[in-house]
């Protein structure tokens, strides 16, 4: 099939890309590089060095005689070029990657909450309108996150997307009813994926598109098979404090001899999922489309749910890193339990990767190799959830850069 990956040159939509390529669907790759920008903006690279996008495409050329086309649209801003790209390009699908991916940065301050919110609800909105003008039959599968459900304790296991209630009434018998799961978004960015939702039922009622949404964890892990083809093709490995995802931040935290940092009491349980599992659970559900008519297709996209703590003393154990608890940021539970669904995937055959010793190590191979290019003061996370934690922030916190957080455990 013809599939535009937009936002196909960020941490999950390049490997996404050379996945759907390598097994033959026919991408184009479509961003703004505005994810290489925010790097400019934090003084944050990579600690992988990232090959420009040409580079990035003729490797790939070179290593498998695939072409993948490249495209620079900013979906947020550019309404008419997008709907022109639709209608030359007439794809079978597109996979929605394009939104501001990060909590942290999305709550700095106001300017970066308008932002995201313009960006991400932009994008989307922006993506829908542009199907319906354009007349096209286009499977829309997005990436969305386990975040939408918020990080309390649900007391059960979390549906895919749906909740059956029944609605007491005056007269007679309840009242059955289906709606989406109860957001609870824990930062702005989450808020946008929990409005993304709404307008995906919205023209799926209204206009019958068809669109997948994936509730996906976080993200570890840093290369597939494809991108270890060439070193051109490495993926990215964030680690700074806005967009470093907990696990890959551990492992890098440890390879560079820098304390393994808990936030608050590290009882937060989070669902993971490797990248590896990301490119496939993205090409089943491009071959799983729901048919015009139907509800958005929601899918729960993890493989295992684990506290952070526990991620912690893993590590820990494996590598023989510190471990230091320090302020937690963000708002939220200091202790949730997680339960989620995950039989969609499943039932399509997936063999999720889980925890796994090999892998990790991988990963901590990688932070050694490019230890050289850490920065020791993008480590920490400053973002902060409430003015009354900026205004009450802990003596050194944020001070920390150069050695070894505060309070700390072994």
């Amino acid at each position: 099939m013809k599939v535009l990956v937009l936002g196909g040159d960020g941490f999950c939509g390049w490997p996404t890309a050379l996945h759907l390529s390598d097994r033959g669907d026919e991408v184009v790759v479509v961003d703004n590089l505005s994810r290489r920008a925010i790097d400019q903006e934090l003084g944050a690279e990579s600690l992988t060095p990232i090959a420009t996008v040409s580079d990035r495409l003729t490797a790939w050329h070179e290593v498998t005689g695939k072409e993948i086309r490249f495209r620079n649209v900013d979906l947020a801003q550019d309404y008419a070029g997008l709907l022109a790209l639709l209608e030359s390009e007439r794809p079978d699908a597109v996979v929605h990657f394009a939104e501001q991916r990060s909590a942290p940065y999305s709550m700095k301050d106001s300017g970066h909450k308008r932002y995201t919110v313009d960006n991400n609800v932009n994008a989307t909105h922006n993506l829908l309108a542009a199907i319906v003008e354009s007349g096209l039959d286009i499977h829309v599968v997005h990436l969305g996150t386990m975040g939408v459900y918020g990080y309390g304790t649900a007391g059960m296991e979390i549906p895919e997307g749906y909740l059956d209630i029944l609605i007491p009434h005056p007269d007679g018998d309840p009242v059955a009813q289906e709606i989406l799961y109860p957001t609870h978004p824990g930062s702005v960015y989450h808020m946008t994926k929990t409005l993304d939702q709404l307008l995906f039922a919205y023209y799926v009622k209204n206009d019958r598109l068809r669109v997948t949404d994936l509730h996906q964890g976080i993200v570890w892990g840093t290369n597939t098979p494809e991108t270890k083809r060439d070193d051109r093709l490495v993926n990215r490995f964030d680690y700074d404090g806005d967009y470093g995802t907990v696990l890959n931040r551990f492992l890098m935290q440890a390879a560079v001899g820098y304390p393994l940092t808990i936030h608050g009491t590290g009882g937060q349980t989070r669902a993971f999922i490797h990248i590896v599992d990301t490119t496939k659970c993205v090409a089943m559900a491009l071959d799983n489309p729901p048919v015009p008519g139907d509800r958005v297709k929601i899918i729960n996209q993890q493989a295992e749910t684990l506290r952070v703590r526990d991620l912690a003393h893993k590590v820990a154990e494996l590598t023989g890193a510190e471990v230091a608890y320090v302020p937690d940021p963000r708002k939220e539970d200091q202790e949730n339990d997680l339960l989620v669904s995950h039989a969609t995937f499943l039932s399509y055959g997936w063999q999720p990767i889980t925890l796994d010793t090999g892998l990790m190590m991988e990963v901590t191979e990688i932070a050694r190799r490019y230890g050289d290019r850490c920065d020791l003061s993008k480590i920490p996370a400053r973002s902060l959830w409430t003015k009354e934690q900026r205004a009450g922030v802990p003596a050194g916190y944020e001070d920390v850069p150069e050695g070894a957080p505060a309070t700390v455990r072994v």
